[in-house]
């Protein structure tokens, strides 16, 4: 689950991460009212699940509280990546020195936190990865005894000479710790953090991922979901117990699996397409499941075929033909459909298909390569 930075933020200031002030507005005169407040030059910042805010103009700056309305009249409502911006940020601008980052994600293969620092902030930590990779330090943290303050002084080191900076930072490093332990996160970051000309170590940015097993026994971090600013695509498939994600692809993939669907994903691109989506209907034999995949994948405009990719054993695929007519008898399909299935009940969900005018394939790559081929046009 994903929060808003204003979220974040609170989180890591109760943990006692040094935070400017900053207040939400819904509205522009709201805006207006919250910079005449601080008094002083602010930056206006959209808040919405998206990246690239700032490339798509939803980050500002004001210099009078008559700019921030202005700004903001210009950010609400405005549409990043698909998502309609309903809230933004307002908090004093801060006079900035240096830019670092400071991160922790959860690594499944060590099981550990993995703390993630460079002096190069402001920016993508992908593309300083891929460009300067020296420039990153990665840390992985033994959760029985979390950051000691050895550990969070070789991190801070790594980011500044001045020793009184290294001991603010070693600080924030345990703060913002406690912050992503607490929370159930997967991620918890700061991009940037900043030294003011003062000498101030201050965090200006904050973002967390909190992983959705951790919310059944966290209400009040669950409480922070914030379902429009959600694809609404991914909160469809959430209220049908479907595990959906939204690419930016042409090939709808419909498969159940985890493991499956990415080699699905894997071989659309392989073979020259893209994946529209990551969307697995799990192990249960449904029909309904498939019903809900079907109008959440043909609801995406971008979508040019559609790529069923079963492989029965715990599910039946009868049941997963069933679920194709169904849907495609109160839905017309507009885009053409491909289907591969095998294992449980092959024989009867072939039958199924075929008296409704359908077609089933049992090999994957020709399945995969005749989706790709029908979304871009190209012969197969």
């Amino acid at each position: 689950m994903n929060i808003h930075e204003y979220q974040a933020k609170e989180i890591f200031r109760a943990h006692g991460v040094p935070i400017p002030p900053g207040d939400v507005a819904t509205t522009a005169d709201e805006a207006e009212q919250i910079a005449r407040r601080f008094g002083t030059t602010v930056v206006v910042k959209a808040q919405v699940h998206a990246g690239g805010r700032g490339k798509a103009g939803g980050v500002k700056l004001a210099k009078t509280p008559a700019e921030a309305k202005e700004v903001a009249s210009r950010i609400l409502g405005m549409q990043i990546k698909g998502i309609t911006v309903e809230k933004v940020l307002v908090t004093p601008a801060a006079d900035i020195a240096t830019e670092a980052y400071a991160g922790i994600i959860l690594d499944r293969v060590s099981k550990k936190p993995v703390f993630m620092v460079s002096p190069a902030g402001g920016i993508d930590i992908e593309e300083v990865a891929a460009t300067t990779p020296e420039k990153i330090m990665r840390l992985p943290i033994d959760s029985r005894y979390g950051l000691r303050g050895f550990q969070a002084m070789e991190l801070g080191f790594f980011l500044y000479k001045d020793v009184k900076q290294v001991r603010a930072a070693a600080k924030i490093m345990q703060d913002l710790y406690h912050a992503f332990m607490d929370s159930g996160a997967s991620l918890a970051e700061i991009n940037p953090l900043v030294t003011t000309p003062e000498g101030e170590v201050l965090a200006l940015d904050a973002k967390m991922v909190i992983d959705d097993n951790e919310l059944d026994r966290r209400p009040s971090i669950a409480a922070l979901r914030d379902e429009s600013s959600e694809a609404p695509s991914e909160v469809k498939a959430r209220e049908a117990n479907l595990t959906f994600i939204k690419l930016d692809g042409n090939v709808g993939c419909v498969v159940n699996g985890a493991g499956l669907a990415m080699a699905t994903m894997d071989l659309v691109k392989y073979y020259g397409g893209d994946p529209a989506n990551f969307l697995d209907i799990g192990g249960s034999s449904n029909p309904e499941k498939v019903v809900n995949a079907l109008k959440i994948i043909t609801s995406d405009p971008n979508v040019k075929a559609i790529l069923f990719n079963i492989f029965g054993g715990i599910t039946r695929t009868d049941d997963v033909a069933n679920g194709i007519v169904t849907a495609t008898k109160a839905n017309p399909l507009k885009v053409p459909i491909v289907i591969r299935l095998t294992g449980t009940n092959e024989e009867i969900a072939v039958k199924i298909l075929t008296e409704n005018g359908f077609s089933a394939m049992t090999d994957m790559d020709e399945a995969v390569k005749k989706a790709v081929a029908l979304a871009t046009g190209k012969a197969a």
